[in-house]
């Protein structure tokens, strides 16, 4: 049985996500693990609105707060370990990581 670990990266901060992004590659590929990615998807551009206060009333308000999120997605098939070190890692606090673990049958095998 095999199984699949999909890392989700997310950051306002490109350079660092590349950054890391670049170095999981570089791990995997030292480690020969099997890696499908890094997939990018569109960047995300989010406004947050600012209240001048924290009252219910009061309805003045600062211009929105404007960033962008840039996603990247990994998939590491296999080597178990490598994908529980990465996911352990100590990431810059710009850098958020998700990780899905999917567990895979083999063809012909049941539940």
């Amino acid at each position: 049985m095999t199984f699949v670990t999909r890392l989700t990266l997310q950051s306002g901060d490109r350079a660092a996500l590349e950054g890391i992004v670049d170095d999981i590659k570089t791990t995997a590929e030292r480690k020969g693990a099997e890696l499908k990615g890094p997939h990018s998807h569109p960047p995300t551009d989010i406004s947050v609105p600012q209240h001048c206060r924290l009252h219910a009333d009061d309805d003045r308000h600062f211009s929105s707060w404007n960033y962008t999120v840039f996603t990247r997605e990994l998939e590491i098939h296999g080597h178990d370990n490598l994908a529980r070190n990465i996911a352990e890692q100590d990431f810059p606090d710009s850098v958020h990581i998700e990780a899905e673990v999917e567990q895979i049958h083999g063809a012909g095998r049941g539940n």
